[in-house]
């Protein structure tokens, strides 16, 4: 009996423990790397630091100085020198850590390690990325930072600048227009596509930008966000009419440029310009994002007289993605599949969209679509997304870089707000007028609990 109670004494908070450790990894995983993983971790690099940097083939041969320094000093065996390491910063999502190499290493030695050092340290995963000739950072995450996404609180965009995703190494994806200009999202039914249309009407809802939809669903994913939208096409005749005021307006623009071009013989360097970012902040026009949902829409035609319609529309959308970046005219392009299938004019059409954002599809076909031109490593990795993780997606862009992201959760209701509250930022545009979409007018709630209390009439 004594020895019963001894048992229960000691094992029931060990089991407790054990248990909610367990739980705690399951359900809180960042709780637990901040509590348990994160002193772990630690203690296993500082512990075996060199020791892992000579298995994995990091470490080299000491210089003739330091051999003699050994020789003479402690006359101990002269081991192999480990790249130099500095000093471990700790993150909510993992560890940091910078490393200068050796004289004949590179950072390529480093990344074709990163999956020995992710085991040897017990973490989820490894990256690399280049700070400067001769130095590295290494980004140790504890946990599957994309199982329940949490942006950081440094996600913090900028003018055209907007954070709508997060990376597989913990750090937030920033879609940046004035770096690239145009983009291509792609993905089936349910795969998340609309959630990273949402955040980024959200993101620059707030901003002093024209934003332009078309979308050919009859609006139901754009029209939500009609009071923040400077003009709307919900069908393919409507876009047809849309596109030539955008062409336009991009003429227009083109023409205010080249008359700031004509160059006085004193005119400082700096007030010479090729794009709208270059003239005075008084006469530089307020930029233009078109957001296109369901493009395969616009190609699709049944008549001869829709085929003529269908051609102009796409040599319109072909213009604006090669001469809109100048005019500060900005493209963002979703469909399900985009491809040389769809008509004339859509394989060149892409080639100008330079992001490039893969959700889960449904053959390897569409993903060699959206990623084959520019990173084909990253088809097999789109075509990997399983359905139950929606929002998942293979970010790349033409530099043949690519990662995996996904999207937060963004209700409707609360996108939609977001764009109600910013209606004052809606830009003057006379042109885009005529294709404003009317706002209906919101209910008045009645007050739950009447001012009047009623009373009972008594015969």
């Amino acid at each position: 009996m004594t020895d019963l109670t001894t048992l229960l004494e000691v094992g029931g908070p060990v089991a407790a423990l054990g248990g909610g450790a367990a739980y705690t990894r399951a359900k809180h995983p960042g709780v637990y790397w901040s509590a348990v993983g994160l002193p772990i971790s630690t203690a296993r690099l500082l512990s075996s630091y060199g020791s892992v940097m000579e298995a994995c083939g990091l470490s080299v041969t000491p210089s003739r100085l330091r051999v003699l320094e050994v020789k003479a000093t402690t006359r101990g065996e002269i081991r192999p020198v480990p790249p130099r390491r500095g000093i471990i910063r700790p993150t909510t999502t993992g560890l940091r850590l910078r490393l200068r190499l050796a004289p004949g290493q590179e950072p390529a030695d480093v990344a074709a390690s990163a999956e020995r050092l992710r085991h040897a340290w017990g973490v989820h995963a490894v990256y690399v990325t280049t700070v400067k000739p001769g130095v590295v950072d290494l980004r140790l995450v504890g946990y599957d930072v994309l199982r329940e996404v949490r942006m950081p609180r440094k996600a913090v965009g900028g003018f055209l600048k907007v954070p709508v995703a997060l990376r597989e190494d913990a750090t937030p994806f920033v879609r940046d227009y004035r770096v690239v200009p145009h983009g291509l999202s792609l993905g089936a039914t349910l795969s998340g596509k609309s959630m990273y249309l949402r955040h980024l009407v959200a993101g620059l809802a707030p901003q002093p930008v024209a934003l332009v939809g078309i979308d050919c669903k009859r609006g139901v994913e754009l029209a939500p966000f009609a009071s923040r939208l400077s003009a709307l096409a919900t069908d393919p005749e409507q876009a047809a009419e849309l596109l030539p005021v955008l062409i336009k307006e991009m003429e227009d623009r083109y023409d205010l440029i080249k008359a700031r071009q004509r160059i006085a013989p004193g005119t400082p360097n700096e007030e010479i310009t090729s794009d709208i970012w270059g003239l005075p902040e008084q006469e530089r026009p307020v930029p233009v994002v078109l957001f296109v949902d369901e493009v395969a829409e616009l190609f699709l035609i049944a008549t001869r007289k829709e085929e003529e319609r269908r051609d102009e529309m796409v040599t319109q959308l072909i213009r604006v993605a090669q001469l809109g970046r100048a005019a500060g005219i900005y493209l963002e392009v979703c469909g399900q599949r985009f491809g040389a299938e769809l008509g004339k004019g859509a394989t060149m059409l892409r080639a100008q969209l330079t992001g490039r954002v893969c959700h889960r599809v449904n053959d390897e076909a569409s993903a060699k679509m959206a990623l084959g031109d520019i990173a084909p490593e990253a088809v097999s990795a789109a075509c990997a997304i399983p359905a139950e993780r929606p929002g998942l997606a293979v970010a790349g862009d033409t530099s043949g870089g690519w990662s995996r992201i996904r999207t937060p959760y963004l209700s409707l209701s609360d996108a939609a707000e977001t764009c109600r509250a910013s209606a004052h930022m809606v830009p003057d545009l006379p042109a885009l007028e005529p294709f404003r979409p009317s706002v209906p007018a919101q209910p008045v709630e009645s007050p739950a609990n009447p001012v009047v209390q009623p009373r009972p009439v008594i015969g």
